[in-house]
């Protein structure tokens, strides 16, 4: 049987075949299709405004190292007039994140981009090394994301940015709506199909790979011969997401829309009057000055766990019911650590007003 051409060009052979849609292409209409996709998506979510300074989390791996080049090609063709910086945290997790970060210093180079690291030691006193060996792997996914979540935004504050942008991409996303329908998460399942998210006390976050396949954005850094960190964190194969994971990839076997449908019925759902009334409001943690729902933020109260050695303090809302009555008597290191006072830039205070007044370049 002779070689398919390109649906695309017609003249190249076709080497190709998009997870996401089957459809089949040479190499160069596959990137350019892939880009496309990228810039449609961020015109048609309306991401940012000319002279936004825009952080990329940077882990090393596949996403954010297509991510980075990604927008990086996208604002210079198409003229976004960003100035892109790469943010990365370091969990602290040896034989993992420091192989990793040696990818991200490699990616500055390569793609001329200012980078900053910040390291949880540096802003809690703890590596991710030393929190799973006083609580074990039951819980250590939930203290690295809440620990990187505000570690992010206080990244991102230090580079007076206004706006940050992460390699989520549909595959994650897809199955964040399982996950929240699995654990019957109503706050959560209302916005995690949002493409931008932004609080008065944070600062905007949005994921340019929202409708983007995982299989596509691999195919993508392989073809390209992008520098990338492929190895999985060593702490992550408990992980809860991993049941969503499992679950998706069955169902993407059976049907590729798959994905892309989970996204577009999480878009389709609203949320009960009745129960965003039942959502706390929110303020401002009382310790630290990080957004909160409650009088001390969760990295708070996961620091202090740590600090006074109460491994559950801060892991779920049930935990500080469950906690000693004398829990400010126990012992601490001396002096308890604390993390210092988080404060936005002042880009931060007008990005919500440049959003809704961005034009179409």
């Amino acid at each position: 049987m002779p070689p398919k051409p390109c649906t695309v060009c017609k003249t190249q052979r076709a080497i190709i075949r998009r997870p996401k849609n089957g459809q089949q292409t040479c190499k160069d209409c596959f990137f350019e299709l892939f880009e496309t996709e990228v810039h449609q998506t961020i015109m048609n979510a309306k991401l940012f405004s000319p002279g936004d300074r825009v952080a990329i989390g940077a882990s090393g791996g596949k996403d954010s190292t297509v991510l980075a080049y990604v927008m990086k090609v996208l604002n210079d063709r198409y003229q976004y007039g960003l100035d892109l910086y790469l943010l990365s945290i370091d969990e602290g997790i040896t034989g993992y994140r420091d192989d990793s970060l040696e990818t991200v210093k490699r990616n500055q180079v390569q793609y001329n981009l200012p980078l900053k690291i910040l390291s949880y030691d540096e802003l809690y006193g703890w590596t991710m090394d030393r929190v799973v060996e006083k609580i074990g792997k039951k819980n250590n996914c939930t203290y690295c994301g809440v620990f990187r979540r505000q570690a992010l935004d206080r990244g991102a504050a230090s580079l007076e940015v206004s706006h940050i942008v992460t390699g989520h991409n549909a595959d994650d996303i897809a199955e964040t709506v399982l996950m929240n329908i699995m654990r019957g998460d109503i706050a959560r399942l209302g916005r995690c199909t949002q493409i931008s998210t932004q609080g008065e006390d944070t600062i905007r976050r949005s994921k340019p790979f929202k409708y983007t396949y995982e299989k596509e954005i691999v195919m993508y850094a392989y073809f390209k011969k992008l520098d990338y960190f492929s190895t999985e964190c060593i702490y992550s194969p408990d992980a809860y997401r991993g049941h969503a994971r499992v679950f998706l990839k069955d169902l993407e076997k059976e049907r590729p829309s798959a994905i892309i449908d989970i996204i577009h019925s999480g878009e389709a759902w609203e949320v009960k009057d009745e129960e965003k009334a039942k959502a706390k409001v929110q303020r401002t943690c009382s310790r630290c000055g990080y957004i909160s729902s409650n009088e001390l933020c969760k990295a708070c109260l996961l620091l202090e766990g740590l600090e006074r050695g109460i491994a559950t303090l801060g892991v779920n809302d049930k935990s500080a019911k469950s906690q000693p009555a004398n829990v400010d008597q126990l012992p601490v290191e001396t002096p308890m650590r604390t993390i210092p006072k988080f404060q936005l830039p002042s880009t931060s205070s007008t990005s919500a007003a440049r959003a809704a007044n961005t034009t179409d370049w």
